[in-house]
C-alpha cells in the first residue's frame, strides 16, 4: 500500500450520481410546483399577508436579478445558469466518497436546482416568478430556487472557511493529478 492510497478519496460510483440527479429533480419539481401555485393564486391579486407589515406572497414577473438589477438580460442569465449547471455536474461526478463531503454535495444539489429552476422559467416566460416579500426591510421578492442558491452560497461559504482545507478541494482542479506509487 502506497501512501498516497491511503489520503486519495474513493471516486464516487454512478449510483451516487443518480440519486445526486433524482434528489435535483426533487428540489427542481419544488420550485416549479411552488411558481405554479404563485401564478394559480397570486397573479393579479392583491399579495396574501401572511404576517402583516412583515412577510407576504405577492406575485412578481421578474426580468432581472434580485433588486431589479440588469433587466431583460435573458441571455446573459441562461449562460450565467448554464455555466453554474456544468460545474455543479462536473463537481459532483469529481466529488470523492465519504461523509466529510456530504455537506458540500447538498449545497452542489441545491446551487444546480436553482440555476435549473429559474433557468427553466427564463426559457419558457422570459421571467421568473417571484412571491416571496419580506415587507419589514423592503427585501427583494424571491422564490425557492433563489433560497435554494442563497442558502447553500452562505453554507458554501462557511464550510470553505471553517470545515474544508484547500487539499479537500482539490477534486475540483482541471489538472490531473499524477499517482505518486512506490
Amino acid at each position: 500500500m502506497t501512501s498516497n492510497e491511503n489520503t486519495t478519496p474513493q471516486k464516487r460510483g454512478i449510483i451516487n450520481i443518480i440519486a445526486d440527479i433524482l434528489i435535483m429533480a426533487w428540489l427542481i419539481a419544488l420550485d416549479r410546483y411552488t411558481k405554479y401555485l404563485a401564478v394559480l393564486f397570486l397573479k393579479d391579486k392583491k399579495p396574501f399577508v401572511l404576517i402583516d407589515g412583515i412577510f407576504e406572497l405577492s406575485y412578481l414577473e421578474n426580468r432581472g436579478a434580485a433588486f431589479g438589477i440588469m433587466q431583460n438580460m435573458k441571455y446573459f442569465f441562461l449562460a450565467v445558469a448554464i455555466v453554474m449547471i456544468l460545474f455543479v455536474f462536473y463537481a459532483l461526478i469529481r466529488l470523492p466518497k465519504g461523509s466529510r463531503f456530504v455537506l458540500l454535495e447538498i449545497c452542489l444539489l441545491l446551487i444546480g436546482a436553482g440555476a435549473v429552476g429559474n433557468m427553466i422559467d427564463r426559457v419558457s416566460t422570459e421571467y421568473v416568478v417571484d412571491f416571496f416579500y419580506f415587507v419589514l426591510i423592503n427585501f427583494p421578492i424571491f422564490n425557492v430556487a433563489d433560497i435554494y442558491v442563497t442558502v447553500a452560497c452562505f453554507v458554501l461559504i462557511i464550510g470553505i472557511l471553517f470545515v474544508y482545507k484547500e487539499e479537500d478541494l482539490k477534486f475540483l482542479s482541471l489538472k490531473r493529478v499524477k499517482s505518486d506509487t512506490v
